[in-house]
């Protein structure tokens, strides 16, 4: 057995297997051959032979004679000659019609002559009797010493692409003639082949500049013949540039538009049109440079009125020359735009370039505005060319042409000014942080700020809530000024809208956001003082013409004097914790940011995406700031006094100061979060996809909410903990020792003790301070929370008392008390646990021992919560079972 090899598997169905069918690949069809050369290849190299050996390869073969003939070799040629492309089919014309008046004048006095045609040669009739030295090389075919009768005319298609080059080619090579002459007689002999016409003198040499390229090369000495012609075409246009001089000065547009139309025919698209370019240089606005002083916008203060009056002198020439530019140049030139990106580059560059040089030595928020402002004004070249675009119908300059002008006048100062916007943000938003960081409330204590307002000492907190969103989307409507008339004092901080002086509600006054204003020094930190100066542009005031109506519900009392609100001194400490002023102020400095990268919004290509990245960066900054800084931080603090309270030590009172604090920061943290959310839809949703999970802005803000839920969560946590604490405090201070155990002779009170009235009224407060200011879902964890550990302390509570029969009646209304307050608050899973304990009191006003027992072991009675050795546990407090249970 050990000589017999194993069996190799074999796949039954595979390609030669045992029962697989094999199949002959298709063989793919050979491409056709002229030779050992497929026919593509030979295309490929007649596409880049010269005219004169075509006739060598034709007579090769039959194969090559058909492939001579190929259209689209000839379609190639043909097209490159540009007669449909540039409308030169009249100079062809032209040209048959003097040549057919040639012929007919000298065919009497000819020998007899034969026209050939053959395969090899048939692009000329030529006299027989004669020979052209150097004709055999280039095309076209004679034969020699032969002498037919009669003619024999070819016979050729005249639509076909071949037969257009071969009148083109018979027609224009004769010209050939005259190149090699002596340079001051080209033009001349040239001239002579075509009318007196300026206009068709140019459209020939631009034809014969097409015909002697290497796209056509008819002739062996194709290059030198073009160096000669192009030698004349300069000549052709120096003359043109001078009498298109002499037209200019004489202001006739007419002999103006026939010279640079003529020009534009002989340029070779190489370098700048010369006509154009002279025409441009003699314009008096690059000239005029000393009449106009950049620093007139920064004197005492930055107003830029010179400004305006600067780009209104530009734009007038603008529009002036710009419109005779559309005129009298051809549309193709777009001499125009050309005229424009020099202004814009030569004058209002370096107008802009030195305004933004003095204004950073001012402050770098003068130079942020005036980078704005330079931009926004700049950006009126744009309608002024369009304007004088308009002079010709077939002008062809979009807009976004005219807007590229500026594009590119402005990119060489994009990137300083993008990277110091957004260090600008950085360094606002650190000082506004670090001012609240170090205000210490003793020092505000002395000062309380009356405009914050008061979400627990309003009647109604969310209608304040939505007064303070109306207003503040009201505020984000209203149009920004991007370029200053009139701006704050030099030599004090200049910055849009009063930063910091505003505080509280009053940020809202529309003159904060809109206008103009000043910020003193010590507030914003970061800006250079040159002059001790100081000049209010505008009074807020105490808003005294406002209504009686919107006042009282746009601001809060000062004071309430009403139960559970927040005594001024709890007030001032919240103030240290959570402020809307600081979200305001946030906000406000991010919206002057945003507005101002807003300018440069249109930008295309590479400096658009930085300009939309740094909007993006701008508001998550401030989202940073905001949160981290600030929300976060206050909400910590606050949890934090939240766990030191120790009830015992605040006998005077029944509410708990710390939560009735944090309260009021989780209504201000709502309000955060809403000014927030109608923020981002007012200003950055037009600028990015807030569908988009992972765009950078949308991540963020989803971290800043779950940072301000989290903090929410963690505080409710700690003040669920607090409150619960004060609740059992009320309850073991206010219950008298025999409150369950009356005399027999003292008369039943149906009604809750006080002990369960207090810490129900403690309760309702607490839990009517948070609704509102937070979504269903915490709410209602939070009331869970409260119920159940309010069973906690019940059941701890009924434990430590000595309950009579009468007293049992006492136990069942303040459990019927609590189960009322719980079903209050509608929460389904707790009021049932309430239900349960309310039906568990009925066993302290059971008498008989065996029916107690019964009631006790029943355990569906109440749904499975209690297991009969809790009942056990909670009924050996009945003091009248002294033999069964015991007394305590």
């Amino acid at each position: 057995m050990e000589k017999f090899a194993a069996l190799e598997p074999v796949r039954l169905y595979a390609p030669g297997g045992l029962l697989g069918k094999t199949q002959a690949a298709p063989k793919a069809l050979a491409p056709p051959r002229v030779g050992r050369l497929p026919t593509d290849l030979h295309i490929l190299i007649l596409n880049h032979l010269p005219i004169p050996d075509f006739s060598a390869y034709s007579r090769c073969s039959r194969s090559t004679a058909a492939l001579a003939d190929d259209e689209s070799l000839w379609r190639k040629r043909w097209s490159a000659l540009g007669v449909e492309k540039h409308s030169l089919g009249s100079v062809l014309d032209e040209l048959e019609a003097r040549s057919k008046g040639q012929v007919a004048a000298s065919r009497a006095a000819a020998p007899p002559t034969i026209i050939v045609d053959d395969e090899f040669g048939d692009f000329a009739s030529v006299d027989v009797g004669s020979t052209v030295p150097g004709e055999m090389d280039d095309f076209v075919g004679v034969m020699n010493h032969v002498s037919l009768s009669p003619t024999i005319t070819p016979a050729y298609k005249s639509d076909t692409f071949k037969s257009k080059y071969i009148r083109a080619h018979n027609h224009l090579k004769p010209l050939t003639a005259s190149l090699s002459s002596p340079p001051h007689l080209i033009l001349s002999e040239l001239a002579s082949a075509v009318s007196q016409s300026l206009e068709e003198q140019a459209k020939l040499l631009r034809l014969l500049s097409f015909f002697l390229s290497p796209s056509v090369q008819p002739l062996l000495k194709w290059s030198i013949m073009y160096s000669s012609l192009r030698s004349a075409m300069d000549r052709f246009d120096a003359n043109l540039l001078a009498a298109f001089d002499v037209a200019d000065s004489r202001g006739d547009e007419k002999a103006m538009r026939e010279a640079a139309e003529c020009s534009w025919q002989v340029w070779d698209g190489s370098g700048d049109w010369e006509m154009g370019k002279v025409w441009a240089e003699k314009r008096e606005i690059f000239y005029e440079q000393g009449k106009w002083d950049p620093l007139d916008n920064l004197t005492r203060r930055i107003d830029f009125d010179a400004m305006d009056e600067y780009m209104s002198s530009i734009l007038g020439s603008v529009i002036e020359h710009g419109s005779r530019a559309v005129r009298v140049f051809p549309p193709p030139s777009q001499v125009l735009v050309a005229f424009a990106e020099r202004v814009a580059s030569e004058v209002v560059g370096d107008y802009v370039t030195t305004l933004l040089t003095r204004a950073r030595e001012v402050s770098n928020a003068a130079y942020l505005k005036a980078a704005a402002a330079t931009f926004r004004e700049a950006w009126r070249m744009v309608d002024a060319v369009i304007q004088a675009a308009r002079e010709r119908a077939d002008s062809n300059i979009p807009r976004t042409i005219a807007e590229d002008v500026v594009f590119h006048m402005f990119e060489i100062n994009m990137d300083e000014y993008l990277d110091e916007e957004v260090e600008s943000v950085k360094q606002g938003f650190e000082v506004i942080c670090k001012t609240w960081d170090h205000q210490s409330p003793e020092s505000d204590a002395t000062s309380p700020n009356p405009s914050q307002a008061r979400f627990l000492g309003s009647h109604n907190p969310a209608q304040v809530k939505r007064n303070v969103l109306t207003s503040f989307t009201n505020v984000l409507l209203l149009p920004v000024t991007i370029v200053p008339r009139t701006m704050g004092a030099v030599g004090g901080a200049i910055m849009t809208g009063g930063t910091a002086a505003a505080q509280g509600i009053a940020m809202l006054n529309p003159q904060r956001w809109g206008g103009s204003g000043t910020v003193s020094n010590d507030t914003i930190g970061y800006t250079k003082e040159l002059e001790k100066t100081s000049n209010e542009i505008f009074d807020v005031g105490d808003d005294e013409d406002v209504d009686e109506d919107k006042r009282n519900s746009a601001s809060l009392p000062r004071s309430s004097n009403e139960k559970g609100a927040p005594t001024k001194e709890a007030q001032n400490k919240l103030e240290l914790l959570l402020s809307l002023d600081i979200a305001l102020e946030l906000i406000h400095a991010d919206r002057e940011s945003l507005k101002r990268v807003e300018t440069f919004s249109g930008y295309p290509g590479h400096y658009g995406h930085r300009v939309r990245d740094t909007i993006e960066e701008i508001f998550i900054l401030m989202l940073q700031a905001l949160g981290d800084r600030h929300v976060s931080v206050g909400f910590k603090r606050a949890t934090d006094q939240m766990t030191a309270y120790n009830p015992a030590e605040h006998e005077e009172t029944t509410d708990v100061a710390p939560l009735l604090q944090f309260f009021e920061l989780v209504h201000i943290g709502d309000t955060i979060q809403s000014m927030v959310q109608v923020y981002f839809d007012k200003e950055l949703a037009p600028h990015i996809d807030k569908t988009d999970f992972l765009n950078a802005v949308v991540r963020e803000k989803k971290r800043f909410e779950n940072t301000l839920d989290d903090s929410v969560a963690a505080g409710l946590n700690a003040g669920t903990e607090v409150l619960m604490n004060q609740v059992e405090h009320i309850i073991l201070t206010l219950t008298k020792p025999r409150e369950y155990y009356p005399p027999e002779d003292k008369p039943l009170d149906l009604g809750p003790t006080l002990g369960c009235t207090e810490s129900i009224k403690c309760l309702e407060h607490h839990c009517k301070l948070l609704k509102g200011s937070t979504n269903k879902e915490v709410l209602e964890v939070f009331y869970q929370e409260v119920g159940i550990r309010l069973i906690g302390i019940l059941q701890k509570h009924i434990k430590r008392q000595i309950i009579s029969l009468n007293g049992g009646f006492q136990v069942i209304a303040d459990l019927n008390a609590y189960h009322a307050f719980i079903s209050s608050l509608k929460v389904p899973a707790i009021t049932a646990d309430f239900s349960y304990l309310k039906m568990l009191g009925h066993v302290y006003v059971v008498e008989d021992a065996k029916d107690l027992a019964q009631i006790v072991r029943d355990v569906t009675r109440y749904g499975g919560a209690y297991r009969p050795e809790v009942g056990h546990i909670l009924i050996s407090m009945n003091s009248f079972r002294e033999g069964q249970t015991g007394r305590r």
